[in-house]
C-alpha cells in the first residue's frame, strides 16, 4: 500500500515550494532508491502543466565516476544539467543515498577538481534563483541508509523526516503551516535588519560579523524543504574571532569532525580539524572564496531536535546557527563567488548569545524578540 505521505510530500514541493505553473520545465533530480516520491513528482507536476524532466542515478554513480574518471572527465561540465540550471523554469532535487559514505576513499584532489567543474551550475542556481527565473528545491527522501546514519529505525526516522516537513498525518494543511512559520520569522527579521554588528558569544564561539546593507532571507520552505532559517551574507571582510563547531561538517560524503576556524577580516587564516584534516585544507585551498564566509544563518526548526548527518535537516535545527564557506547568496547582498558552499553548524543552547548592535536577541536557543 502507498504511504499517503508520498502525495502530500509531492504535493507540498510542486505547489508550495516550486509554485509549478504551465509550461514549466522542471528537472527533477535524483536516485532510483526515491522512485516512489519521483513518481509521485512526475504526475503532480504533468497535472499542473509543467514539462518534468527525469536526471535519475543508481545509488553508487557518483562514486563510481569518482573512482574511474580521467582528468579531462573531471574538468567536464555536465551538459544536460548545465543547459537545465540556465534555461528551465524550476529544478527539484531529491537526495536519497543508500550509502552515504560511499565518497569516504575518495581521493579529495578529484573531488576538488570536479567541483570546480560543476562550478557554473551553481553559479546559475545563485543567479537565476536571486532573480526569481529559476525556482529550485532541494529535498530528500527517506532511504534506510539514511535512518542509519541517523541511528534511529527507518519507521522512526520516516515518521521524523515526514513531520520536520510538515507532510505527516497530524498536518491537515502544510501550505498554512509554512505560512504561519513565514509570518513569524518575518517578524524576527525586521528587528534585525537595518543594523550591522552581529557578535555571537558561548563556550564555542567567540565571534563579530557585519549584516550592514545586507538582505536577510525568509525560508520557509522554497528552496529547501523542509526548512526552518533566516540567513544572509555577512560582510566579507568583517569576521574576526573563532568558532569550534559541534557537529561534524559533512560535504561530498566526508565527514570532518572538530572543525575550529579562526578568521581575521573575514578571512580563514587557522584551520584545525579532529579528522580529515588533510580534505578540510583541500577545500580552504578551492579557490581564493573558499576560506571566506557566504552565508550565516540562524536554525529555527525546532521539530528538528536532534543531528542525523544530513545538512538540508541539521542546518536548520531550533537552537543553533550555521556559516556556509564559499558562494553567497547574490539576493542578500553578498559577494563572495566560490566553487564550495559548505555548511558547518553550531550549538547554541547552553550559555550562549546573540546581540545585534549591543542588543541581546536570543539566548541559549530561542530567539527573545
Amino acid at each position: 500500500m502507498a504511504d499517503p505521505r508520498i502525495e502530500k510530500f509531492a504535493q507540498i514541493l510542486v505547489n508550495h515550494s516550486a509554485k509549478i505553473q504551465p509550461g514549466d520545465r522542471v528537472l527533477i533530480e535524483s536516485t532510483t532508491a526515491a522512485e516512489p516520491l519521483v513518481r509521485a513528482l512526475y504526475a503532480n507536476i504533468l497535472e499542473l502543466g509543467g514539462h518534468p524532466h527525469l536526471e535519475l542515478e543508481f545509488p553508487d554513480q557518483t562514486a563510481l565516476f569518482y573512482q574511474h574518471a580521467n582528468p579531462s572527465q573531471l574538468d567536464f561540465t555536465p551538459t544536460f544539467r548545465k543547459l537545465a540550471y540556465d534555461e528551465f523554469e524550476s529544478r527539484i532535487r531529491i537526495h536519497s543515498e543508500t550509502n552515504p559514505r560511499a565518497l569516504t576513499h575518495i581521493s579529495p584532489e578529484r573531488q576538488a577538481r570536479h567541483q570546480k567543474a560543476l562550478s557554473p551550475i551553481l553559479a546559475a542556481q545563485m543567479q537565476r534563483g536571486a532573480a526569481k527565473e529559476f525556482k529550485w528545491v532541494t529535498t530528500l527522501f527517506p532511504t534506510q541508509a539514511y535512518a542509519e546514519e541517523a541511528k534511529m529505525d527507518y519507521e522512526r526516522y520516516q515518521d521524523f523526516v515526514y513531520k520536520a516537513c510538515f507532510a505527516d498525518e497530524e498536518t491537515a494543511d502544510p501550505v498554512a503551516a509554512w505560512k504561519t512559520f513565514e509570518t513569524r520569522q518575518q517578524k524576527i527579521i525586521q528587528q534585525i535588519e537595518g543594523h550591522d554588528t552581529v557578535e555571537l558569544r558561548g563556550p564555542n564561539v567567540e565571534l563579530t560579523l557585519s549584516i550592514k546593507d545586507r538582505t536577510f532571507k525568509n525560508s520557509f520552505g522554497e528552496h529547501n524543504m523542509p526548512d526552518g532559517e533566516i540567513y544572509t551574507g555577512p560582510v566579507e571582510s568583517s569576521l574576526n574571532g573563532w568558532v569550534r563547531y559541534t557537529y561534524p561538517a559533512i560535504t561530498g560524503g566526508r565527514v570532518v569532525e572538530g572543525v575550529e576556524l579562526t578568521f581575521e577580516d573575514g578571512c580563514v587564516t587557522q584551520a584545525t580539524a579532529a579528522t580529515n584534516q588533510g580534505f578540510l585544507n583541500e577545500m580552504l585551498n578551492t579557490d581564493p572564496g573558499a576560506r571566506y564566509v557566504g552565508e550565516f544563518a540562524i536554525g529555527t526548526n525546532y521539530q528538528i531536535d536532534r543531528f542525523i548527518g544530513h545538512i538540508l535537516f541539521d542546518e536548520k535545527i531550533g537552537g543553533t546557527f550555521h556559516m556556509a564557506l564559499g558562494a553567497g547568496y547574490p539576493e542578500t547582498g553578498s559577494q563572495n563567488k566560490s566553487a564550495i558552499h559548505w555548511d558547518m553548524i553550531c550549538d547554541l543552547h547552553e550559555d550562549s548569545q546573540i546581540s545585534v548592535d549591543g542588543d541581546v536577541i536570543y539566548r541559549n536557543g530561542r530567539f527573545t524578540i
